[in-house]
């Protein structure tokens, strides 16, 4: 089945990637410094990139639909470059009205899993764009519990610092964005909180890291394990922040 065959099927589980479509200034800026702003657009463009890879690795194994929730609006253009072939790309800018309570980023983030069953899946995910070594089995974990559970189970993952890389559903449950206090070490406990609320049950995916500062920049540098990555290892290699890397290792 094709990629956009596993789209068009209802019995598929929605993966989008939380895509802010790079450009200097504007992409991973929590990185700057130590990168150039060109540094961090040209890693968020790799970062992309792989992530929508491992998608596709996920989705011959069980069926994945992949998606690019992307900001800001009249960007889709300049983002299709840095996607894998047939990822389709749902508008998440969080302009569009939310639940009462969902704020800031939860505004994006219901705005893609709302996108995603629009489409017609079974299932949905959001995924952040910061973890380009994630496991391609938690991806098709994520997916096959969700398609062979109930619609009162959620998928979580959650990142090492405390937020989390992935979260799913079989309906689109806005309250599990409520009253979250984004990019801080409480939101996947506050996240637990709202399942809880909701009477959802919680299937925890093995935790991982995402690369938003100086130190996982160096762990993923060092990462032996999970997805090769290979356009971030590129990356790496080709705006030189091998080289600066082993200095501040070396310091």
């Amino acid at each position: 089945m094709t990629a956009s065959e596993i789209r068009a099927s209802e019995n598929a589980c929605a993966i989008a990637v939380m895509a802010k479509t790079p450009r200097p200034g504007f992409s991973k800026t929590r990185l700057c410094p130590p990168l150039t702003h060109n540094q961090a657009a040209g890693l968020s463009a790799a970062f992309l990139r792989d992530t929508t890879e491992n998608l596709v690795s996920a989705s011959r194994s069980v069926p994945v639909a992949s998606y690019a929730a992307y900001a800001p609006l009249g960007t889709e253009a300049q983002l299709l470059p840095h996607l894998a072939v047939q990822t389709a790309c749902i508008l998440a800018d969080g302009m569009l009205p939310a639940p009462f309570g969902v704020e800031g980023f939860g505004r994006s983030l219901w705005q893609a899993i709302k996108g995603q069953f629009d489409q017609g899946h079974t299932a949905a995910c959001v995924l952040s764009s910061d973890t380009p070594t994630l496991p391609t089995e938690f991806l098709v974990a994520a997916a096959e519990t969700l398609l062979h559970g109930h619609d009162k189970r959620i998928v979580l993952g959650a990142c090492d610092d405390g937020g989390y890389y992935l979260l799913g559903m079989r309906a689109p449950y806005a309250g599990l964005f409520r009253d979250i206090t984004w990019s801080t070490e409480s939101v996947a406990d506050a996240t637990r909180a709202r399942a809880a609320e909701l009477g959802l049950e919680i299937v925890e995916l093995p935790s991982w890291y995402d690369v938003d500062d100086a130190v996982s920049l160096g762990q993923l540098f060092l990462e032996t394990r999970g997805y090769a990555a290979p356009f971030t290892r590129t990356a790496i290699e080709q705006l030189g922040l091998a080289h600066d890397l082993r200095q501040d290792s070396a310091a």
